[in-house]
């Protein structure tokens, strides 16, 4: 039995595939991982997120990107597709291309099934280490369950926010947002509880 060689890409090769690909794709270490579709839930809750959020910051500083805009980390060497991603100020892009985003405030990541541990886990591991970054919020997409990761002044990320039942409600520090439980699960099915 032989072993299957795993194909590398360079960073400029991933991206030349990824802009003419028909469906998205991470890349991490010069490996290319195709990003799995999303259920009811997860659309939903995205929906629900963009809705909320872009309505809020209407006439800001601040604009919310959704899943098709693409996040590059250099320290690290991502390339992830958020589930949503709000930034405040000037869009910083990776090139003159527009289509890769290097400076998020806040990042929303709805968990399923298939990448909860991997978006509590590296990937959160990951974003921490973007300059720019001051909230990182994750919302089940089977139960009503939502938590608010913040970045301290002395740079510790710490549990900023947290509800586990639909009368509950998160905050967002940098972009002084609350979001209720009831806006953020409007329309979704089948949610277990926590409690």
């Amino acid at each position: 039995m032989t072993a299957q060689t795993i194909k590398m890409y360079s960073e400029k090769e991933y991206l030349e595939l990824e802009r003419e690909a028909d469906y998205k794709s991470e890349y991490y270490r010069g490996e290319i991982f195709a990003m799995a579709g999303a259920g009811h839930n997860h659309n939903r809750i995205v929906e629900n997120l963009s809705i909320e959020i872009g309505t809020f910051l209407k006439g800001k500083t601040c604009r919310t990107f959704s899943r098709d805009m693409r996040l590059h980390i250099p320290v690290n060497g991502l390339y992830t597709y958020p589930d949503l991603l709000v930034i405040c100020g000037q869009n910083q892009f990776l090139d003159d291309k527009d289509d890769t985003i290097v400076n998020p405030t806040a990042i929303f990541e709805v968990l399923s099934p298939s990448t909860s541990g991997y978006d509590r886990g590296a990937k959160f591991h990951f974003y921490r280490s973007i300059e720019t970054l001051k909230d990182f919020v994750m919302i089940d997409s089977l139960a009503v369950a939502a938590e608010v990761y913040s970045k301290a002044p002395n740079g510790m990320w710490q549990l900023m926010s947290e509800a586990y039942d639909l009368d509950g409600a998160i905050e967002i520090p940098s972009l002084g947002l609350s979001l209720a439980m009831k806006d953020i699960f409007a329309q979704t099915n089948n949610l277990k509880s926590i409690n």
